[in-house]
């Protein structure tokens, strides 16, 4: 396991901020106090990262982020991550909010419904870009809390309620354009029914750990559908969905990890989700199969990196051992500490909040094809991890390729007769 020095690490894998005191404020009238860092995570992690509508841009950087996340959050509210906000929900990470915002190409006078409120700061974002946002939450208590933050920062175009977001909001339908910001296993067909034709639905579909986040446009009744990028949102829970896969343990093999499994995202690897300065590409001497994921960074601080998420339950498992080939050239850490190539593991609970971390290097130089393994142990109370590889704020090409893990099972304690089992030795 990495010290405390790492431990802040997890929250760099997409961005990096400092600290800072809350200064409430409404949406059209940012915080100073935050507005450098709200600059910084728009140019270097939206705008660097290929959004490009002036609107989406203009929104991202007058939202106040800070506002939306929990007080122990706040130190991270402009890193370009997702962020736990309670009851197992997270705010999602700002690219991921900008860019769905700007796939829905959202006109002033559209009428949006948003399914999972979650914090409310996409719902803020919404705000400032169409003329009403009706949006529904299914957990009471994230109802309530972000309904009194909207309310606060004066977005009175926003309609919140509690609700079973998988029956969508028949009363004001039909909808010019519907995002969904937690995952079903298949599009509900109340939001189909309720998306206007020629509309746009943006939703990321799947399973617990493996989801496609997609755009859908409604030509004669029905939904025609591009696949956007793989992604890992919460699952969708409700009436119409099982919920007994939030708490389901997904495998703990991590998928595609020779990367041999063919795309449909362009040089993107399928399986691997927010892909950052990473492709996919052929090689003679690749040391499994035909393909290796290369990750390349001429910018020192700035990200290239894949992540990938697995079940992993620590009642029943001690040590996650991941093996893999890497490759370098020409690497070097960057400004910061935390700046560095490497393959981290980080482990969360039910809660989805982060217990720890681990990693494997970090590699700097150039060295050839290289076989390294890494023997992790495992909180008991995590309940899945997420893998990150790449050039984390370091600079130079790093590659890739056949990363396996493999979840170790705990051994059961022997008891002494008359003695109760404490649970399983670590």
């Amino acid at each position: 396991m990495i010290d405390n020095l790492y431990r802040r690490f997890l929250w760099l894998v997409v961005g990096s901020a400092l600290w800072g005191m809350l200064t409430p404020g409404a949406v059209g009238q940012p915080s100073d106090s935050w507005q450098s860092e709200r600059n910084k995570m728009v140019d270097d992690e939206i705008v660097a990262a290929g959004v490009s509508n002036v609107r989406v841009i203009d929104a991202m950087r007058t939202v106040p982020r800070h506002e939306f996340v929990t007080p122990d959050q706040r130190r991270y509210a402009y890193c370009d991550m997702c962020l736990p906000i309670g009851s197992g929900q997270t705010i999602s990470p700002p690219f991921m909010v900008a860019m769905m915002t700007e796939r829905l190409d959202l006109q002033p006078t559209d009428r949006i419904l948003e399914v999972g409120t979650g914090s409310g700061y996409q719902s803020a974002v919404l705000s400032r870009l169409v003329q009403d946002v009706y949006t529904i939450e299914i957990v009471e208590a994230l109802g309530r809390r972000s309904a009194a933050t909207l309310r606060r920062l004066r977005c009175d175009n926003v309609h919140p309620r509690t609700g079973d977001g998988y029956a969508g909001w028949p009363q004001y339908a039909p909808f010019d354009k519907i995002i969904v910001t937690c995952s079903p296993t298949a599009v509900p067909q109340a939001l189909v029914d309720q998306l206007k034709e020629g509309g746009r639905m943006i939703v990321p579909v799947g399973e617990r750990f493996q989801q496609t986040l997609y755009l859908f446009e409604k030509r004669g009744g029905k939904l025609v559908k591009e696949a956007i990028e793989p992604t890992m949102f919460v699952p969708m829970t409700g009436a119409g969905e099982d919920d007994g896969r939030r708490n389901r343990a997904a495998g703990d093999q991590l998928v595609n990890g020779d990367f041999e499994e063919p795309s449909r995202f362009a040089e993107r690897p399928e399986g691997w989700y927010y892909a950052r300065q990473a492709k996919v590409e052929a090689l003679d001497e690749a040391p499994a199969g035909k393909n290796c994921l290369t990750i390349t960074n001429r910018e020192p601080g700035r990200h290239g990196q894949v992540l990938q998420a697995v079940g992993v339950d620590g009642r029943q498992t001690c040590r996650l051992d991941i093996d893999f080939w890497v490759r370098t050239a020409s690497v070097k850490a960057g400004p910061s500490i935390e700046n560095q190539a490497m393959l981290l593991v980080t482990f969360f609970d039910e809660e989805r909040s982060p217990l720890g971390q681990a990693m494997v290097g970090p590699w700097s130089g150039s060295m050839p094809w290289t076989r390294q393994q890494g023997r992790l142990n495992v909180p008991r109370s995590a309940r899945f991890a997420v893998v990150a590889i790449g050039l984390l704020g370091a600079t130079g090409e790093i590659s890739f390729d056949d990363i396996r893990s493999k979840a170790v099972p705990a051994k059961p304690v022997a008891l002494l007769p008359g003695q109760s089992s404490p649970g399983s030795r670590r």
